[in-house]
């Protein structure tokens, strides 16, 4: 027997190096074969998603049953599902993060939809454009007609405010893709990837300034940022992808230098066409709005709710002006979108690249009419 004892430790250390081996082996074939992914994002993503309380309560409950006896949600928490999703990435429930890293701008349907508005869905959603640098610089005519028209249309008499913020600058509002303009406003351009204009009658600084003088007639005083980010984006060596990078700045001194600021409303245009981003209510036709929100700001859940209430409020008034509220992570886009400067931040986007400037200032006069409802409403409850 004591001759044998050799042998046999032989064999166990040779099998459990061989049970290693074999491990590694399976893993290693399970992440080539089935492209598994386990990272912090994925756990991260995992653990945000999941109520937390129930996960400790199960973890308690299988010592002591006194903790779930009458909790059958908490007796049935599925962990083989969150295991298999922190060790994959994938969601069951979820067909999209099946084919996201294996299909070409497939991850960009990554977008929640946190309140969807009329005909909002997954082939719906809003899409950013992003022209090369040459292309941004190029100077284009604008289509004059076009504005002589709009303004000859524009009604200035309207009565003075009941209340007003008594000389303050409460909103501001930016352009971090201040060149993006809009087809009918552009001479002679077709392609919706030319869309853009540094000229700010015809691109989204001109709809910050129409959204000023709209709120200054409800008595709100605002700030719209002329900046071209073009020009600075070029001279600091910066391409489009940097374009957040600039505007947390022009955002940052806006709020160094008025503290006033309740507000910040960051202004685009989206490349959807026609169809999809123009409405008719009551005769008059709109662009339609959306609001987007980062998911990896701190102050999400704020923003969330500030988005969805104004969309409720359009809802109510201006059915089918608002497309809803959706929101982006780092995967798909900046993921943060300033609002973590503040929680009552949001980026609306106005109309897309077939919509005209009646249709933008249509979409306008309704938003700084719920707006200034929401502010007034929140300024006299003293939520600010």
């Amino acid at each position: 027997m004591k001759k044998n004892k050799p042998f046999s430790l032989f064999i166990r250390i040779n099998g459990a190096v061989l049970s290693v081996i074999f491990i590694f082996i399976l893993i290693a074939g399970m992440t080539t074969i089935l492209s598994l992914k386990m990272s912090s994002d994925s756990v991260g993503e995992v653990l945000e998603t999941s109520d937390l309380n129930k996960l400790y309560l199960y973890f308690f409950g299988s010592e002591n049953k006194y903790y779930i006896q009458n909790s059958k949600d908490i007796k049935d928490i599925p962990l083989t599902k969150v295991g298999f999703q922190i060790a994959t990435n994938i969601k069951i429930s979820d067909i999209r993060t099946f084919f996201e890293r294996e299909l070409p701008g497939f991850a960009e349907f990554n977008t929640k939809i946190e309140l969807a508005g009329q005909g909002t869905d997954l082939t719906t959603l809003p899409i950013e454009s992003a022209p090369p640098m040459d292309v941004l610089l190029k100077e284009r005519d604008i289509a004059q007609n076009e504005l002589n028209e709009n303004d000859s249309n524009e009604n200035n008499n309207t009565p003075p405010p009941s209340q007003t913020t008594n000389g303050k600058q409460v909103v501001f509002i930016y352009h971090t893709h201040s060149w993006e303009s809009y087809l009918p406003l552009l001479k002679g351009v077709t392609n919706p990837d030319e869309a853009v204009s540094s000229n700010n009658r015809v691109n989204v600084v001109g709809v910050g300034d129409y959204l000023v003088k709209d709120l200054a007639a409800r008595g709100i005083g605002s700030d719209n940022s002329t900046i071209n980010a073009t020009q600075e984006l070029h001279k600091r060596g910066l391409d489009y992808y940097s374009a957040y990078q600039f505007s947390r700045g022009v955002v940052q001194e806006a709020m160094a230098g008025n503290h006033d600021l309740k507000f910040m409303i960051d202004i685009h245009r989206d490349s959807l066409g026609r169809q999809k981003t123009t409405t008719t209510i009551n005769g008059k036709s709109y662009a339609r709005l959306v609001f987007i929100v980062g998911q990896n700001n701190s102050n999400y859940e704020k923003n969330t709710i500030l988005a969805k209430n104004l969309h409720k409020a359009l809802e109510k008034k201006y059915p089918g002006l608002s497309r809803g509220v959706v929101s982006k992570d780092k995967s798909e886009g900046n993921g943060v979108y300033n609002q973590d400067l503040s929680p009552r931040a949001i980026l609306l986007e106005v109309g897309g690249v077939d919509n005209n400037m009646t249709e933008l200032h249509n979409a306008i006069d309704a938003f700084a009419d719920v707006f200034s409802e929401y502010y007034w409403h929140m300024k006299n409850a003293k939520a600010f």
